[in-house]
């Protein structure tokens, strides 16, 4: 059963469940009125029912940092009505004082939830500043992934060999921007949107992912990565992503980046000069004598008078290598 169907059902049961106190309850003052209570019980349900529709996007943290705000403000109103000079002087008229009373507490109430709701996580350090609230573990963070890392399809393979733990979290304006890539005109576009929704719907459906679909309301105007990182700082996640400068500007802010072509870079194996490798020649090298093979991740070898054993499997050493701008090109000879 998904979220929403058990949402409806919880819905259907508290409107049962409050029709039937509210007979209960008529039925115990006169039992001819039982239906005029079922009714009351209902009507009452329904509006608690349409006020939790409405309350929709309102989160858990935002409810929370709100109660945590009005708390301080009603503090401040009890510190303001204690003042001795309001005490003195609204003590000769008892309804003034109690409409006073009742307007500070609601100002101050007011005010207090407002500055909640528009205050960031770093400010509630401010007031509690030797309290922290973390994961136990680094592999426990929630791990926010974005549009490119989810097309790339990498992610899923990763995760099944159980190289990244957690919950990843799909944030709702990801999943649209998938949407119109797969919706758009353009066939690149197209394909890159339909393979990034295929991949997903991978992810979601492999037993042991936790894949959540997360919807945080923003101001109009942000830019995706922006969204990205403010989102991240929200939750405390991680970002995973090949994006390089969504990557350095969510370092900056704090925030921990996983970056896939940093991992791939870092598993290219160490070929040093002297080693001996078991290498498949493919093709002719540029010079007469030589012939060309690949190590698993790509990287080219040019391999010295191998011309004469294309298409064979030979031993080589490593001479060299040289940094290019097509990346690492590494010379060997036939041992």
């Amino acid at each position: 059963m998904n979220s929403g169907a058990l949402l409806n059902v919880v819905r259907m049961f508290f409107l049962l469940l409050s029709g039937f106190v509210g007979a209960t309850v008529a039925t115990g003052v006169a039992s001819h009125i039982w239906w005029f209570g079922a009714m009351l019980g209902i009507g009452f349900a329904s509006i608690i029912i349409v006020l939790d529709i409405i309350l929709r996007p309102l989160s858990i943290r935002s409810f929370s940092h709100g109660t945590f705000g009005l708390l301080i403000g009603l503090l401040c109103g009890w510190l303001v009505t204690r003042i001795g000079f309001f005490e003195a002087s609204l003590d000769r008229f008892e309804l003034a004082g109690n409409i006073f009373n009742l307007a500070i507490f609601l100002a101050f109430g007011f005010i207090g939830v407002m500055l909640a709701l528009r205050s960031k996580r770093e400010e509630f350090s401010l007031l509690i500043p030797y309290v922290r609230f973390r994961q136990d573990a680094l592999q426990d963070l929630p791990t926010m992934v974005d549009t490119n890392i989810i097309i790339d399809g990498r992610l899923s393979g990763i995760c099944a060999a159980g190289f990244l733990g957690g919950t990843l979290v799909v944030p709702k304006f990801v999943l649209e921007e998938l949407q119109k890539m797969a919706d758009a005109n353009d066939e690149i576009k197209r394909s890159r949107g339909k393979r990034g929704l295929d991949s997903l719907s991978l992810m979601k459906s492999t037993e042991g992912f936790d894949v959540t679909i997360h919807d945080e309301p923003f101001r109009d105007g942000l830019s995706v990565d922006d969204k990205m990182i403010q989102l991240a700082d929200i939750l405390g996640a991680r970002i995973i992503t090949n994006d390089s400068n969504l990557g350095k500007v969510a370092r900056l802010k704090g925030i921990g980046v996983l970056n896939l072509n940093e991992l791939a870079m870092a598993l290219k194996p160490v070929v040093a000069p002297g080693d001996e490798l078991d290498l498949e020649l493919v093709k002719e090298g540029k010079d007469e004598h030589q012939a060309v093979g690949y190590l698993p991740d790509g990287t080219m070898i040019v391999v010295n008078h191998g011309k004469p054993h294309i298409g064979e499997r030979k031993a080589v050493v490593v001479a060299g290598a040289v940094q290019t701008s097509a990346g690492r090109l590494i010379f060997a000879e036939l041992a």
